[in-house]
C-alpha cells in the first residue's frame, strides 16, 4: 500500500510539471479553440491539441444545416493544424448505422453528420470491442481493435490491444502479465 501511494505521488509530481493545458469550457466554437491554441503556442509551445469531441462544439452559424456546420468546423480545425504546425486529435461520434449491421466494426462512412471529416482527416482510427456487442459469445474477451481505416501517409490495418475497463486503459498484449491465480 505504501509503495502504491509513493508511486502515485511520483506520477502526480511528473504530470503536474508537464505543460498540459485543459479547457473544459462549454459551448466552445472553433474560433475559441483557435484563439486559445494560438495563445498557448506563443506562451508555451504546442505539441498536440486534443478535442473531445467535434459534435459538442458550438457552430459559428447555427442556422445552417448540421452537416454544413460539422464540415465548416472540420475544415477550420484542419487549417488550424497546418497553421500551428501541430497535430490535432479530434474525437468524433459515430452514427447509429453501425448498430443495425451484423458486422459492428466501424467504417469511415459511420462518422456522424459529415463526409467532410473523412476528407479532412489525415488519419482516422476507430475502436472496436467485440465483447461490447457480443458479451456472451465473444472469442476475444478483454481485447480491443484499433482500426486504422485511413492513413494518408502510411498503412491501414488493425492493432490489437488489451482493454482494461476498470481503468479505461488499453495495453500492448505483449507486455500484459496477469498475476497467477
Amino acid at each position: 500500500m505504501e509503495t502504491d501511494l509513493h508511486s502515485i505521488g511520483n506520477a502526480v509530481r511528473k504530470l503536474s510539471s508537464l505543460p498540459i493545458f485543459l479547457n473544459d469550457a462549454s459551448n466552445v466554437t472553433v474560433y475559441d479553440i483557435q484563439s486559445y491554441c494560438r495563445k498557448i503556442k506563443t506562451e508555451h509551445g504546442l505539441g498536440i491539441v486534443v478535442i473531445d469531441y467535434l459534435q459538442l462544439m458550438k457552430p459559428h452559424n447555427s442556422s445552417s444545416p448540421r452537416e454544413q456546420q460539422i464540415a465548416e468546423m472540420s475544415r477550420s480545425l484542419k487549417n488550424l493544424a497546418k497553421e500551428l504546425e501541430c497535430p490535432i486529435l479530434c474525437l468524433s461520434q459515430l452514427n447509429r448505422s453501425v448498430e443495425s449491421r451484423p458486422n459492428k466494426r466501424p467504417m469511415l462512412s459511420d462518422l456522424r453528420e459529415s463526409g467532410t471529416i473523412e476528407q479532412d482527416a489525415d488519419i482516422v482510427m476507430m475502436i472496436y470491442r467485440d465483447e461490447f456487442y457480443n458479451p456472451e459469445t465473444t472469442k476475444d474477451p478483454g481485447m480491443a481493435e484499433i482500426l486504422v481505416v485511413k492513413n494518408r501517409s502510411g498503412e491501414q490495418g488493425t492493432v490489437r490491444l488489451v482493454f482494461k475497463g476498470a481503468y479505461t486503459s488499453f495495453l500492448n498484449p505483449d507486455f500484459v502479465h496477469e498475476p497467477p491465480r
